[in-house]
């Protein structure tokens, strides 16, 4: 939009930019092009723009003719884009975008996100919308040049602190362009820069405890000039940080800022290492008939190599709000690797119970224990992974300090949302999931309509 444009347009709306909004508008029409381009939108995406303000790159989106859904806080912008982008593809939605449910995109991946993002609202919106459980991989956001360098800094530089470590250690971030205050109406005072976030490879960089590892990054930039291990008494004791230390190829006297993600993460997994339940394809499970009665114990290779029919748990845990927990399966897994699962699964070792393998696999997978009442059972089937599958239910709220190895991450999702969620793209399941969702969900519907009471 041309500056004359903005201004007629703001004349007409009887609105002026507000600057406690940070309400800067790009008026270069080039550049809102070359902007949105580096979206790589492709047919079939869905693209989320936060704070479009007169619409300056959502014009440029439009072209694509891809779905789009517009956050816009300014009701009269919102109303402005609603009657400009009058199209059944476009959504508007009036409202602060710290409080948008980035859940609702899990049902209409890919989403790409891209926004002019208000300065003094910058860092909150990156969290929010990088938070686990992420729908998104590929971001586009302009945001103001201090905040770029900080997001994108290297150890041993002045902008590096615990913002980059924890943004960087999930997503990449290239500056791609220094844009002038000239580009904008009214002028801001500083240079901008836009970003570019792409989500890391599972595995890259080693995996670690999400919630431990925010812990830690924090107590050590807590006192920028201090040696991290003055910092970190609360993780261990004064020789066990300096053993950590050493762990990471690091000097005893290392400052947070000299400290790279790869050596925070080995610190992390030295001080708190985690338990590791990863695959054992020797482990031995009961091989069972079809009437689910055991035969004999067999190593769990040849059970799924010969398709033989065994025995499982799948356990789905609420919260007090009625959501259910989902976890999202490894790229490790040998079955469904980074598809969403229950709350906790597993198989049923030779000589354990049903239920005793729940409350295993409750404990190893989410680091929980919680009272747990059987719900359901599902024969075994090809669809099922020739599992007898009984499924029990529980309450917890959490925090869950997840098995790193077997699951990348998880969250709470309504059940009409996974409902929808599953209808609309059932290929981001483990098929043993939906066979045990479908055959419960009546009874995780009452569980809700109880309160959430587990019953006896």
């Amino acid at each position: 939009m041309k500056i004359t444009e903005i201004m007629s347009v703001l004349e007409s709306l009887g609105a002026h930019p507000r600057k406690y909004l940070a309400q800067n508008f790009l008026h270069d029409k080039n550049l809102s092009s070359w902007i949105v381009e580096k979206l790589e939108i492709e047919p079939g995406d869905h693209v989320l723009e936060i704070g479009p303000g007169l619409g300056a790159l959502t014009e440029e989106i439009v072209r694509c003719g891809v779905s789009t859904t517009l956050l816009e806080k300014d009701r009269a912008f919102a109303k402005y884009l609603q009657k400009k982008f009058d199209a059944s593809n476009i959504e508007v939605i009036e409202g602060d975008a710290l409080e948008y449910d980035t859940r609702v995109d899990f049902l209409r991946q890919p989403t790409k996100v891209i926004g002019n993002l208000p300065y003094y609202l910058s860092s909150a919106l990156l969290f929010h919308f990088t938070a686990d459980p992420c729908p998104f991989e590929h971001m586009v956001f302009t945001v103001q040049k201090e905040m770029a360098y900080r997001l994108s800094a290297a150890p041993r530089s002045k902008e590096y602190g615990s913002l980059s470590v924890l943004i960087q250690r999930q997503w990449q971030v290239t500056r791609l362009k220094t844009l002038p205050p000239s580009v904008f109406v009214p002028r801001p005072q500083v240079d901008s820069v836009v970003l570019l976030l792409k989500r890391r490879m599972p595995g890259e960089p080693e995996e670690t405890d999400a919630v431990k590892f925010v812990a830690l990054v924090k107590a050590g930039f807590s006192e920028r000039r201090k040696q991290v291990r003055n910092l970190l008494g609360r993780f261990g004791s004064r020789e066990k940080i300096e053993m950590a230390l050493l762990a990471a190829a690091l000097p005893l006297a290392a400052r947070a800022e000299d400290i790279s993600i790869d050596q925070w993460i080995r610190i992390q997994n030295f001080l708190q290492p985690a338990t590791i339940y990863g695959p054992n394809p020797g482990e031995l499970l009961t091989v069972v008939d079809k009437s689910d009665k055991p035969l004999m114990p067999m190593p769990r290779a040849t059970i799924h190599r010969e398709n033989l029919l065994h025995r499982a748990v799948h356990i789905l845990l609420l919260n007090n709000r009625g959501e259910l927990l989902l976890q999202k399966r490894s790229h490790r897994k040998d079955r469904f690797p980074r598809c969403w699962d229950s709350s906790a699964a597993g198989h049923v070792d030779a000589n354990e119970s049903y239920r005793e393998c729940a409350m295993r696999e409750l404990q190893e997978e989410t680091g929980v224990t919680a009272t747990l009442a059987k719900i359901g059972k599902v024969p075994a089937s090809e669809a099922t992974d020739y599992e007898f599958i009984e499924i029990f239910a529980g309450i917890h709220d959490g925090p869950f300090h997840w098995n790193a190895y077997e699951i990348e991450t998880g969250g709470f999702f309504n059940l009409n949302m996974v409902n929808g969620w599953i209808a609309a793209r059932p290929q981001d399941f483990a098929s043993g999931f939906v066979q045990c969702y479908r055959n419960v969900r009546d009874a995780l519907g009452d569980l809700v309509k109880n309160s959430g009471q587990v019953p006896a």
